[in-house]
C-alpha cells in the first residue's frame, strides 16, 4: 500500500507488469493504434470496450502519467494539456456558455487574463475579480449567471493567499463549481480539491517536471467532468500533450517532494535576507509572519512555496538595473526550475494586463519575482546582494 505522497510521485501506478517490466515508463510513441478486427474497432468507438484507438483521445504513456497526478492530487481523475494555457482554455471552455459570469481572484497570470477578455469580447463572457476576504464578500459578488470561480492561489505574482475552504463553501450554496490553479504550490504543499474545491489546474511546465525542458498543462477533478472534458473539449479542440513530454514530465514528478523541500528552504533563507536589505522596501512570501494573509497559508500549505516578489526602493529603471547586474541569477519568465529565475512582471508575463487593472492587482514598475531553484541558497543570496548594493 503506498500511504505516502512521496511514495507515490515515484512509483504511481505499477506499469512493469504491462510492459515487459520496464523499469521506466515507456514512450508509446505512436499517434494510432490497430484493431485486432473491425468488429473491435467498431466497440472501441461506441465506447462498448476499453482500449486505444488514437492517441489523440488517449495514450498508455499519458495515461499513466494522468493517474500518477490525479492520485497525487487527491482526484478521481486527471487530463494531460499540451499547456497550461490549453488546459485553462479546456475547463473555461467546458464551464461557461455565451452570456455567462466568472468570478475571478484578485490577480491572474496575464495570459489567462488575455483568455477572460477575449471570451468578453467574442462571447459577451464576463469576468471581474474579487479580494475574496470573506464569504459574504464572495456571495455578494456572485450574480445569477456565474458559471464557476476561477482562483490562483497564491495569486502569480503577488503571493496572495485565497481561503479554499471558505470559498468553496459559499460556493456550494450557489452550486458554483472552483476551479484552483494550483501551479505555485504543486500538489505536495496544496490540495484544494481536500479543501473543498471542484478542478485543479497545473502549469504541469513549472514544479510538476520542474526541468523546464517541456510544456505541458494538466486538469484534475471528478470523474464526470473530467470524462465530459476529454469526450468533447479536448478531444475536439485537440490541444494534447504528446507521449514524449509526459515521459518527461512523470521523470520529473519522480523528484517533486525533494525539490519542492529543497525550493522552499531556500526562499525562506532569501526571504529573510532581503527583508534586511535596505534596497528592498517590501518583500512578499506566503509564510512569512508579516504577510496579510499568513494563517491562511499556514492552514492550507505545507509550506510556502519557491516564489518570492519583492519590491525595489527606487523605480522601474532601479528595478530593470537590478536585474541586470545578475549572473548567477538569470532573466527568465518561467519558475520551478533547477535555475534561480528573476523577472519583471509589469513588463513580462503581466504587461497584456492595461496599467489600471494591472496595479489594482497590486503589480507595480517596481515590483520583481523571484523562481528560487536548487542552488546554494548562500550562493543565489551572494548574486542578489551584490546587485542591489549596486543600485
Amino acid at each position: 500500500m503506498r500511504e505516502h505522497k512521496e511514495t507515490l510521485y515515484i512509483h504511481g501506478k505499477d506499469m512493469c507488469v504491462t510492459s515487459h517490466r520496464s523499469l521506466s515508463l515507456p514512450i508509446f510513441q505512436t499517434s494510432t493504434f490497430a484493431f485486432p478486427t473491425a468488429e473491435e474497432g467498431e466497440r472501441r468507438f461506441a465506447g462498448e470496450e476499453q482500449g486505444y484507438i488514437y492517441s489523440r483521445l488517449g495514450n498508455p504513456t499519458v495515461q499513466a502519467l494522468e493517474e500518477k497526478t490525479a492520485a497525487a492530487e487527491g482526484g478521481e481523475r486527471a487530463l494531460a494539456f499540451a499547456s497550461g494555457m490549453a488546459a485553462a482554455s479546456a475547463i473555461i471552455t467546458a464551464l461557461t456558455k455565451a452570456g455567462d459570469h466568472i468570478l475571478c481572484s484578485n490577480g491572474l497570470y496575464g495570459c489567462t487574463y488575455g483568455l477572460l477578455s477575449l471570451l468578453q469580447k467574442k462571447y459577451n463572457i464576463t469576468h471581474h475579480f474579487s479580494n475574496m476576504r470573506n464569504e459574504a464578500e464572495i456571495l455578494n459578488q456572485i450574480k445569477p449567471n456565474t458559471s464557476c470561480i476561477f482562483i490562483e492561489t497564491p495569486i502569480n505574482p503577488t503571493m496572495r493567499v485565497i481561503d479554499l475552504k471558505m470559498v468553496s463553501e459559499a460556493a456550494r450554496r450557489h452550486g458554483i463549481p472552483v476551479v484552483v490553479d494550483n501551479t505555485f504550490s504543486s500538489p505536495y504543499l496544496q490540495q484544494p480539491l481536500t479543501l473543498g474545491c471542484d478542478i485543479v489546474l497545473h502549469s504541469a511546465t513549472k514544479y510538476l517536471n520542474g526541468h523546464g525542458d517541456m510544456i505541458g498543462g494538466i486538469v484534475v477533478g471528478n470523474k464526470n467532468f473530467i470524462e465530459e472534458l476529454a469526450y468533447t473539449v479536448r478531444k475536439d479542440m485537440g490541444g494534447i500533450m504528446n507521449p514524449f513530454d509526459a515521459w518527461l514530465l512523470n521523470r520529473g514528478l519522480k523528484t517533486l517532494h525533494v525539490r519542492m523541500d529543497r525550493h522552499c528552504s531556500n526562499a525562506e533563507q532569501l526571504v529573510r535576507c532581503l527583508k534586511q536589505h535596505e534596497n528592498v522596501s517590501e518583500v512578499f512570501y506566503p509564510t512569512d509572519p508579516a504577510h496579510p494573509d499568513y494563517k491562511v497559508a499556514c492552514n492550507q500549505m505545507k509550506k510556502g512555496g519557491g516564489v518570492i516578489s519583492f519590491r525595489i526602493r527606487g523605480s522601474k529603471s532601479d528595478a530593470m538595473k537590478m536585474m541586470n547586474q545578475l549572473n548567477l541569477v538569470k532573466i527568465a519568465v518561467s519558475l520551478g526550475d533547477a535555475e534561480t529565475l528573476i523577472q519583471h512582471p509589469a513588463a513580462m508575463t503581466h504587461s497584456a494586463i492595461p496599467p489600471g487593472d494591472r496595479e489594482a492587482m497590486g503589480v507595480d514598475d517596481r515590483m520583481v519575482r523571484l523562481s528560487v531553484g536548487l542552488e546554494s541558497w548562500k550562493d543565489i543570496w551572494n548574486d542578489l546582494e551584490q546587485s542591489l548594493d549596486r543600485l
